[in-house]
């Protein structure tokens, strides 16, 4: 399929009526209803505290490098996948050949089928930070003694199911209330928390913050219509200072951006990828992934949007080229500049997982519903390789030198051998592993579901047993 959409909320004199009707933005059709008040800051495209992102330092330093570079290179940041360009890449991390648990503690208490936080490590390695859909931060030692802890207002709700960015010794996360928290990592105290009602009512952020220049990136969500709005925020007081709420579907990834091509990129519960100039932030392009409104044809926002080709997973950017997983059971390459589909690779079923890429080799990883872990040439769409891990892949990948790291549904954590797809081992787990696997300095973190009975069924669901983090270190 190689169908590429104009954007879907495009100006009415563009299209005919029937087709100007149903691309209007949420603060329009709130408007209508006389709520518009409610939406705060989001709009189409609000910039009326928004000074310009400076992409000076990323861009020098990626340019002077040779090969890899994690994005931002800053001792004091550290980010969800790795950095801004979202590769989920520790070329420099040897995966040991034998594994033991060292130690773990109780976390994910939640049913929710979102992918749990991924443990965070900060920029030195001295703490790691571990964020749980019951709305507590753990601050931790690598050798799991405990620095301290935060209950925070997420717990209402469904919790974190981001990862923190970190930033100089300040911790960032959006919780599924729709706040989002600062924390300071040396003391566990609140530095600030913005509310929902600062991000328009927002129900929900699962994105994790891109960070760029005093400047968190995030997706927030909204009901009553499903829609979603990126937003800018100052990082040092937490005010957000733009918005664009053009998204439809309640978005779950993380923003992606790429300074020396000059885009953000994200997508969406509409099976749409959205790209923006960067820094400027003028809206460029929108792909429109397969899929007819799934199996039942159902739609949302009135209509507004079929079900079906939805984009839950982080898009890494790479060689001019977005990497997007739909629910149309396809994986694709995009080009950056206008959004225009360079290859698609068919898995057959759902694809949700955060992708990893290994830049010097130009490869990517990709999981998904079909139980399978694909090693493609970003180039080509070439399959190189696939590896059967018995369970759904819906987490994060890791990819190492000689190691990809991924979590199954089987409850399993894998380690597969980079150029074959082997299974070098596996360690046993109660639930599912959808949180990224994170290697640092001989230790692997990561973190599962609670284990529940019920879930799918019409009887009360029950915590049989609640989630865990997990340290492996090399048996030896």
């Amino acid at each position: 399929m190689n169908e590429r959409a104009a954007d879907p909320r495009a100006d009415a004199d563009h299209d005919g009526g029937t087709a100007a009707a149903a691309r209007v933005t949420r603060r329009q059709l709130l408007g209508t209803a006389g709520t518009a008040g409610l939406v705060g800051l989001a709009g189409c495209a609000d910039r009326r505290y928004r000074s310009r992102t400076d992409c000076s330092a990323i861009t020098a330093a990626a340019s002077d490098a040779d090969g890899y570079v994690p994005l931002p290179a800053d001792d004091g940041t550290s980010m969800f996948r790795r950095g801004l360009r979202r590769y989920g890449y520790y070329p420099e991390e040897t995966v040991p050949d034998a594994v033991r648990v060292d130690w773990s503690f109780s976390t994910n208490r939640i049913g929710h089928t979102a992918a749990k936080s991924t443990p965070r490590p900060t920029p030195d390695g001295e703490t790691v930070l571990v964020a749980s859909d019951t709305g507590r931060i753990d601050a931790v030692a690598p050798t799991g003694e405990k620095r301290w802890h935060l209950e925070t207002g997420a717990g209402r709700s469904l919790g974190f199911h981001g990862t923190p960015a970190i930033v100089d010794g300040t911790a960032y996360i959006g919780g599924y209330d729709g706040a989002l928290y600062a924390v300071d990592i040396a003391s566990g105290d609140l530095q600030w928390r913005t509310t929902a009602r600062e991000f328009g009512g927002a129900i929900a952020i699962g994105s994790s913050p891109a960070y760029v220049d005093g400047t968190l990136y995030l997706l927030a969500e909204y009901s009553e219509p499903a829609s979603g709005t990126l937003w800018a925020v100052d990082a040092a007081t937490g005010t957000p200072v733009w918005s664009d709420d053009r998204l439809w579907g309640m978005p779950h990834p993380s923003p992606a951006i790429d300074c020396e091509a000059g885009r953000l990129v994200t997508g969406s519960n509409d099976g749409v990828v959205y790209c923006w100039e960067f820094p400027s932030l003028e809206f460029a392009w929108s792909f429109q992934a397969g899929g007819e409104g799934g199996p039942d044809g159902k739609s949302m926002a009135g209509g507004r949007f079929n079900l079906g080709a939805q984009i839950k997973g982080t898009i890494p950017v790479y060689d001019g080229a977005a990497f997007v997983g739909s629910w149309d059971g396809r994986f694709y390459r995009l080009d950056l500049a206008d959004g225009s589909e360079e290859w698609s690779f068919d898995t057959g079923d759902v694809v949700m997982s955060n992708p990893a890429i290994d830049p010097e080799a130009g490869i990517v990883y990709v999981g998904g519903d079909d139980h399978h872990v694909y090693a493609l040439e970003t180039d080509t769409g070439e399959e190189l390789w696939s590896a059967d891990v018995d369970g759904h892949v819906i987490g994060s990948i890791t990819a190492t030198a000689e190691t990809i790291l991924v979590g199954s549904y089987d409850t399993h954590l894998y380690a597969l051998d980079r150029e074959t797809g082997d299974q070098r081992w596996r360690v046993a787990n109660r639930g599912h592993v959808t949180s990224g696997a994170i290697p640092r300095d001989g230790r692997i973190y990561y973190a599962e579901r609670g284990v529940f009975s019920n879930y799918y069924a019409d009887e009360e669901t029950i915590l049989e047993e609640p989630g865990r983090a997990y340290c492996l270190v090399a048996d030896e």
